[in-house]
This record gives C-alpha cells, structure tokens and sequence, in this order.
C-alpha cells in the first residue's frame, strides 16, 4: 500500500497500522469521548447513591474517573512511543500475541454486551416490559395502544433496519461528530429534566432524604457494596475508542484535554442524575431508572415530562450505538482477519460484519428479556480489565523505559483494587443468587 494512501485525507481508520491524516477538533473529540463514556451506566447511577449512600458513592465516582485519566494517559504514551496505533497493538508490543488477544476478546465482550442493553432499553422505553409478571407500557403503547407494530420485536427491528443501520455504516469516527454532539444535548436534557422534576417534588414536599452513608440491615453485608462498583466502572470504561479518537487529532495533548473535559463534563452528569433521581424516587428506585418513570405521575405535564425523558434517553443511546459498534466491528475484523486489507475498504467484508452484528444484537435483544446481572459481571470482567488492568499492565511493563517509579507505582495498586473489588463483586452477585 502506498504512503499516500494512507496519509489521504479521507483514509479511513479501521484495521489502519498508521494514522490517517489528521483534523479532528477538541470539540469533536469531546463529543466523541463522552458520548462513548454515558451509555447504559447512567441509568443505574441512581441505585448506586441508594446502596452506598450520596457521600461514599460521589467519592467512587471521583476516584474511578480520575483513575480513568490515569489509564487512558498511559495507553495514549505507550502508543506514540511504540508503533501500534490500536489498543490491541500497544498490548501486543508489551505482551506478544496473548495481549492482543485478551483486549480484542474483553472488548468483544463489553461492547456486545453494550449494544444488546441498548437495544433491550430501547425496547423497554418504545414498546415496554414485564418484568417478573409487572406491567410497564411502553410511549408507543401508552400513545396508541398495544398493536402488532408497536410491540418489542418490531419497534426494535424498525429502529435496527432504518436508524442503526446507516449510522454504523459510516468509515470514520469522526464522521459521527454530529450525531454524538446530539446524544451529549440529549444527555443533558435528561439530566435538566430529572434536575426539575426532583426540584419540583423537593418544593412540594414530596422527596425523601437521601442517605449519606450506606445502610446495612440483616438482609444486606458489607460485601454487597462492593456491587455498585462495577456499575460505575461500566459507566466510565471508554478505552475502546480512546485510539480512534485520538489518532484522528493533531496533538496527544489535545486528545488529554478532550478525555479530561470528558470526563468532567460525564462525572457530573452521573452525580447530578444519582442524586435527583434519589431525591424523585427515594427507595423505590431501580436499577434501571427508566423503569421508574413509567410510574403514573397524576397530571398530563408530569406524564409529558416522563415520556419526554424517556424518549430522549432511548434516542441517546441509539446515537451512543455507533460509536460502540465501531470499536467492535474493527477487534472483530482484526480477530478473526489479521491479514486481510483494510476493513473499510474491502465493502463485502465491512457490510457482512456491520450485518450480522446487527442480526446478534437483534437476536439477543428479543430473546434476553433482563441481563442486568450480566451488565454487573460484565463491569467486573471484561469492562475493568480495559479500563485499568491492562492500562496498569502496560506500565509496569515498561517497554520503552518511559514509567517512572510513581507511574508503576499507581499502577500497581490500580491492579489490585480493581482485582480485589471485581473478586468480591462477582461473589457477592454470585452468593445472593443462590441464597
């Protein structure tokens, strides 16, 4: 392949060994990473509040995302100190063929799992659920009625075939700005509008005080707080598309600052909707807030209200699938085709793949009516294991002699928490399954 095909303008990123031309603004790179960062996580943000308390459950917020900096920071100096310009890559030079393999798989596995809450979430807010034999209609139906081509598995077909389709079909990332600046404005909405209706309910009386500390009574242990943590680690895991993104900039510094205004701009979204959404729903709340909003507010604004919200999260997510699916048709095509040509290139092998990961998400967003528990074991496998073990693994590493004693030092005991609370996470989910 010649060196200016490569260095066109258009290039496109995928299955790429060098990086493409570069024009990718701040603004568009914060878009992108925070549209990457709130997906699904958001919604159980709330739960978490209720099972550590406001003060312990702001703290973890903080810590995992100035932990998600470090990591990311440490995956974007390994990169231009190395030749690889993928996450698989980097992992590759620090750790031969195993590396990659293991990120390619945790990032399979996250994603997939990703895109399929989504669909189901989409489902639940268009067509609704029945969640161990409880009703809850969906906008759709709620508007229309309960017909043929208002149920689940044609809403979710419907959004698939005509809105999922064309967005996942795009070469770039970048070329995605537009749609993640939208899926950030929809974001805030929801969060605007939760901050109202909470604010609302404070005046009139109607809220309860949310606890500060975490509540043990004989039907919990202090292991189970160590369930809320993969929840907020699901919700602050973007190191998939940390190289898309950042490979398309001018400087590694501007990739930085767009991750840190990111993150910021993210963590205060998830503390804002925790604490309003406690305030609105108190106990009561669950772990999919969304579901909460289907309750039956007793005025024809507060029903407006709830469907707006509603609405405006399921279109969220369905501008967040992209992004996600990028990341995952590329480890996929990279997995199981390392030495075929450029994925974006070759229109046979990119429209089969973009296909059948469509029909599997489909598939499994009919077929799985509830896979919060597998969201949970997914933040405390394949989610922590992007986000700061192989991060931490690469630094200590150490294969360009750039860590210094403080970089392997964070980096030690980022592997350990993260083992260490991932262990007793999956235990716990594990003990209270059985019992």
């Amino acid at each position: 392949m010649s060196s200016s095909a490569i260095t066109s303008a258009n290039a496109p990123l995928l299955g790429e060994n060098k990086p493409p031309a570069k024009h990718t603004s701040v603004s568009s790179a914060v878009f992108n990473v925070s549209t990457s960062i709130i997906g699904a996580g958001i919604m159980s943000i709330p739960a978490t509040l209720k099972v550590l308390g406001v003060i312990p459950a702001f703290m973890l917020i903080v810590i995992i995302a100035w932990l998600a900096d470090i990591s990311v920071e440490f995956l974007m100096r390994y990169t231009h100190a190395g030749k690889s310009t993928t996450y698989a890559g980097v992992m590759k030079e620090s750790f031969g063929r195993i590396g990659s393999v293991l990120v390619q798989l945790c990032v399979i596995t996250n994603n997939l799992g990703c895109l399929i809450i989504y669909l189901i979430i989409i489902g639940d807010v268009l067509s609704g659920n029945q969640p161990e034999g409880s009703v809850h209609l969906g906008v759709l139906q709620e508007w229309f009625g309960i017909h043929w081509w208002n149920s689940r598995a044609f809403s979710i077909l419907f959004i698939v075939a005509f809105v999922m389709l064309p967005l996942v079909s795009f070469r770039r990332v970048d070329a995605l700005r537009f749609s993640s600046a939208l899926a950030v404005f929809l974001a805030v909405l929801f969060v605007s509008i939760s901050s109202v209706m909470a604010i609302h309910a404070l005046i009139e009386g109607k809220t309860e005080t949310p606890r500060l500390l975490p509540y043990l009574d004989s039907n919990a242990s202090f292991f189970d707080l160590f369930t809320a943590v993969p929840v907020i680690v699901t919700a602050f895991t973007f190191h998939f598309n940390v190289h898309p993104i950042g490979l398309e900039m001018d400087k590694p510094s501007d990739m930085m600052k767009a991750v840190r205004i990111s993150l910021i701009l993210c963590g205060t979204i998830y503390f804002t909707v925790g604490i309003f959404g406690y305030l609105l729903f108190g106990d009561s709340i669950m772990p999919d807030i969304l579901v909460n909003f289907d309750q039956n507010s007793g005025s024809a604004l507060g029903s407006l209200l709830n469907d707006v919200v509603r609405l405006s999260y399921a279109l969220h997510l369905v501008l967040v699938f992209p992004l996600l699916n990028f990341s995952l048709r590329a480890n996929i095509d990279e997995f199981l085709f390392p030495s075929r040509p450029i994925l974006a290139k070759d229109n046979t092998r990119f429209m089969s793949l973009t296909l059948i990961l469509l029909a599997i998400c489909y598939l499994a967003a009919i077929a799985i009516p509830n896979i919060w528990y597998f969201f949970e074991f997914m933040g405390s496998t394949s989610a922590v294991s992007l986000a700061f073990v192989f991060p931490g693994a690469i630094a200590l590493r150490d294969v360009h002699g750039i860590s210094t004693s403080r970089d392997r030092i964070v980096s030690a005991v980022m592997i350990i928490l993260a083992a260490v609370t991932s262990v007793i996470a999956i235990s716990s989910n594990i003990y209270s399954f059985f019992t």
